[in-house]
């Protein structure tokens, strides 16, 4: 088990042993069976014994461990008194909401006791990503102390990197001895992905009876799927990709989270339709609030979108207008399909587009099954020859609310970018790279980072 693991099975036990006594149960040989077989499914599911790097894997983790949990006690309640089942479902619910909140409460209060010192080697592409990521991320509990340079080091002669990493914690690679003692680091990332076999085992051998931790960026990166194992072949290393075929089981639990989610939002379309409304008439505006466009469906069928009117009217004729007169206007959108200073944005629009309120109304066609809550972006029908090979990739799934491009960059992101994001979702769809993208949307709208 991890340190901060050990410190949630302890609570995690103890809430589930208060819990048995505190519910009025059978008889102690009953209760004892129950809290048993409860624990061994957190143990067995591996809640405790690795490092979480994210949110939702610790969501997946409990998800799995409750539902295992509830499957063999309610066999033995079954056998012993069928009539409490009930009190066996709200036991399993208290104590999987308990096991969440107490997860992230523990990183987040005790991670001072807990984190990882983590030392990166690298300075490129690969090392800046990790970085963005950690600052983003705290469930990890990562604390980034050193970035080590091995450029321009004689042992690395095919390492030439451009140094993409934006921290003051950048040091030469003969300071790297030293750092590992001084600042304690039990995690190591090997972030270059150019380096090869020798230059990692190079590396290892110096780090490894030192750090706890140690892992490396492969050059297949991008490729690595949620479905993605790595398997030993009599000492061959295979990487077994997921084609992302989706089974009937998961196409319904999908569209079962898209009717909930789709009346829920719908319910709130209301009173933000009104507030909507009012803020554009306090600026001036007295056009309708929404407006509807065809996009591109699932197998290229098209359909009426819903969105919140967020620009000016006639703003397809002033765009025209606008290219015309600028080449350098016509160069931006020819490439992004948007323009960052958009002047057809009204001055509601833009608190709108900030907060992502403009996509709001598309949970209308979320209910109606046209989009689904997370997939691909909706393209306009006049992007589909810009699309090229993507096309038919990216039609394979419905359009979503949010999804890949949205919480990768969003509007930081050029066309192609999100062409790759999106055929990436198609061939690697998942439920949890679903609940992901939901998690990760959720922190980007609160947080209004990268408004589209």
């Amino acid at each position: 088990m991890t340190k901060i693991g050990i410190l949630n099975f302890i609570v995690d036990t103890l809430f589930a042993a208060f819990l048995l006594v505190a519910l009025p149960w059978l008889d102690n040989d009953f209760q004892s069976r129950l809290f048993v077989a409860y624990i061994l499914m957190q143990i067995i599911v591996g809640r405790y014994r690795r490092i979480v790097l994210l949110a939702t894997d610790e969501l997946r983790l409990c998800i799995m461990s409750h539902v295992y949990a509830f499957m063999i006690d309610f066999l033995i309640i079954w056998s012993y008194s069928p009539k409490d089942w009930k009190m066996l479902v709200l036991f399993i619910l208290l104590c999987f909401v308990f096991d969440v909140w107490f997860a992230i409460f523990s990183r987040h209060h005790f991670r001072k006791y807990f984190e990882h010192r983590v030392m990166v080697i690298g300075v490129g592409p690969s090392a800046e990503r990790f970085r963005t990521t950690v600052a983003h991320n705290r469930f990890s509990m990562f604390d980034i102390r050193a970035f080590i340079n091995c450029n321009h080091v004689p042992e690395f002669e095919n390492i030439h990197q451009r140094e993409f990493v934006q921290s003051r914690r950048i040091y030469p690679f003969y300071e790297m001895d030293a750092l590992l003692e001084t600042q304690h680091i039990d995690t190591v990332i090997i972030a270059i992905t150019q380096m090869n076999q020798r230059d990692i085992q190079r590396i290892m051998n110096k780090v490894q009876d030192v750090a706890e931790n140690v892992y490396f960026v492969p050059r297949l990166e991008n490729l690595i799927t949620f479905d993605t194992k790595v398997e030993d072949y009599d000492g061959q290393l295979l990487v077994a990709n997921s084609s992302g075929s989706i089974t009937t089981l998961s196409a319904f639990c999908k569209r079962l989270m898209d009717i909930v989610f789709g009346f829920l939002g719908c319910i709130l379309l209301l009173p933000l339709s009104l507030y909507v409304k009012l803020v554009n008439l306090k600026n001036g505006d007295h056009g309708p609030i929404f407006f509807t466009q065809n996009r591109i469906g699932k197998n290229g069928k098209l359909f009426k979108i819903y969105k919140y009117r967020t620009m000016v009217p006639h703003a397809d004729q002033i765009l025209d207008d606008l290219m015309a007169k600028d080449p350098a206007i016509r160069k931006e959108y020819t490439i992004n399909k948007k323009l960052e200073h958009d002047p057809r944005i009204t001055k509601a629009g833009e608190f709108l587009r900030k907060k992502s309120l403009d996509e709001f109304p598309q949970f209308i066609n979320v209910l109606k099954g046209e989009m689904s809550l997370v997939g691909p972006r909706p393209y306009l029908p006049k992007e589909k020859k810009d699309m090229g090979e993507h096309y038919k990739f990216i039609i394979q799934s419905k359009p979503g609310l949010t999804g890949m491009w949205q919480t990768h960059g969003r509007s930081d992101v050029t066309f192609d970018e999100r062409l790759m994001l999106d055929n990436y979702y198609s061939h690697n769809w998942n439920i949890w790279l679903d609940i992901t993208i939901i998690y990760r949307t959720i922190n980007i709208v609160l947080g209004g980072r990268g408004a589209m």
